[in-house]
């Protein structure tokens, strides 16, 4: 019989976490083509996926009268072929360059994204130009766009988030603003957009001297300057004529309106005010408490709606910037703002408790404040985690561009962790019961009507009024 051989295991040391390296926001670098186009890039090595973002200076408040959604049909039909492309070949060319192209309008305006491997990044920019320089519109993919658009709105009435979202907007604004309405357009408005129509509101707000182009990657090694020369630096257009940019206005009396969802088994909640925007000088506050409030699983509102009452699989509380302005240079402050508002789902037969707890938090939020303990774990989650989040270029760039958007510093993000780090327990509580005082929100409640609103009635959080779904 054979000796009995022992086997012997070399095992590799364990890795040992080394010693954290500072870290900040990146900071882009800012040029001007000839053509008038601002430039900002930002050299991240090892990011062989280059992100490109453009701004486009064409907000939702300047489509025509009864033309609302014109602005998501001109930026879908940017990719719709060009003067030297049609449709079918400008997708072929971008499968062949390994990248995506992508468009969507939005209150500040159209945002174009690009994302594509650094080897074809010139190739790339070359469609890009052409997209934004000469895009086609041509008639059958207009209607074809449109089309989709029409099929697209019953989808988005049949979402209880969705739907609560298009009444608190019609809820919050006067009728006559833009922001009351959906972004995308109604089927009515939808139905009157032809070509012609495109056309008009791209010749009328698409133009280079208004626009930012944000670029993002390893750009080691890539004439990024010469890239540029050649593709968008060769769209022209004409200087922006003047417009007025009018102040947010709201009415945030505290209210209920109820969307009737008969045999719902379900209820959305979505509380809402506006506030300020990221120019005033609550908002790193503002954003601490709000964190606290409602930002994860940790947070006030699901400790109590979740964990311990089991009502909801969570809620969350944020804060949305709608549009933003400069501060004006007389000290009257910026004509932007954003949305303040707590959203999430309950069982429709506890809707009534759900919301009494809620307010009960709001409350309780006002007369004992946050904790040290909770304002210290929302540092670490916002700040801590920064870096994870900013790893691939296509998020830097967008911060990026919605600074450039919103008419912020280069520096601002980089400021805001700063500020975020400083802000002590009692500015941020401060901060967060002024966001959401309990007795000016504008509560939607989509559900079935007949079964939670005596319930709703018998909190006293406010008129309640019930709508058709």
């Amino acid at each position: 019989m054979s000796d009995a051989v022992t086997a012997t295991m070399t095992f590799h040391p364990q890795p040992q976490g080394g010693a954290p390296k500072p870290w900040a926001f990146p900071a882009p670098e800012r040029s001007e083509l000839s053509n008038g186009l601002t430039v900002l890039r930002c050299h991240r090595p090892g990011q062989q996926v280059v992100a490109v973002e453009i701004n486009l200076d064409a907000p939702l408040d300047t489509e025509p009268a009864g033309l609302d959604g014109v602005g998501t049909i001109m930026a879908r039909a940017l990719s719709e072929g060009t003067d030297k492309h049609t449709a079918e070949e400008f997708a072929a060319e971008l499968e062949r360059c390994g990248a995506t192209l992508d468009a969507h309008a939005d209150h500040p305006g159209v945002r174009v994204s690009l994302e594509v491997p650094v080897s074809r990044l010139p190739k790339a920019l070359g469609l890009l130009a052409d997209a934004l320089r000469a895009p086609a519109f041509p008639d059958g993919e207009i209607e074809r766009l449109v089309r989709n658009r029409l099929d697209e709105i019953p989808h988005e009435l049949a979402n209880p988030a969705r739907r609560a979202s298009m009444a608190l907007a019609k809820e919050l604004f006067p009728s006559e603003s833009r922001m009351s309405r959906p972004r995308q357009g109604t089927e009515e408005t939808i139905e009157g957009i032809d070509a012609a129509a495109v056309r008009a509101f791209y010749e009328a707000h698409v133009r280079p001297s208004t626009a930012t182009a944000v670029v993002v990657g390893d750009l080691a090694g890539v004439d990024l300057d010469q890239a540029l020369a050649d593709t968008l630096g060769a769209w022209t257009g004409g200087p922006a004529p003047q417009r007025s940019v009018p102040p947010v206005i709201a009415d945030d009396t505290g209210r209920v309106v109820i969307v009737d969802r008969p045999g719902a088994v379900q209820t959305q909640l979505l509380l809402g005010r506006i506030g300020a925007d990221r120019h005033d000088r609550v908002w790193p506050a503002q954003v601490l408490g709000t964190y606290c409030l409602g930002g994860t699983l940790t947070s006030r509102l699901d400790r109590v709606l979740r964990e311990e009452k089991g009502y909801t699989y969570g809620v969350r509380a944020f804060g949305q910037v709608l549009r933003s302005t400069p501060p004006s240079p007389a000290g009257g402050g910026s004509a932007g703002a954003s949305l303040l508002a707590i959203s999430g789902s309950v069982a429709t037969e506890v809707t009534g408790p759900a919301l009494d707890d809620l307010w009960t938090v709001l409350r309780t939020l006002k007369e004992e404040g946050l904790t040290d303990a909770e304002r210290d774990v929302a540092v670490q989650n916002l700040v801590g985690v920064a870096p994870l989040k900013y790893e691939t270029a296509a998020a830097v760039a967008g911060t990026l561009a919605d600074q450039v958007e919103q008419h912020l510093p280069d520096d601002f993000q980089a400021q805001l962790y700063a500020r975020l780090a400083e802000a002590g327990t009692v500015e941020a509580t401060a901060a967060v019961v002024s966001a959401f005082p309990a007795d000016r929100l504008v509560t939607v409640l989509v559900g079935d009507a007949s079964k939670i609103e005596e319930p709703v009635r018998a909190l006293g959080i406010g008129e309640v009024r019930v709508i058709t779904g």
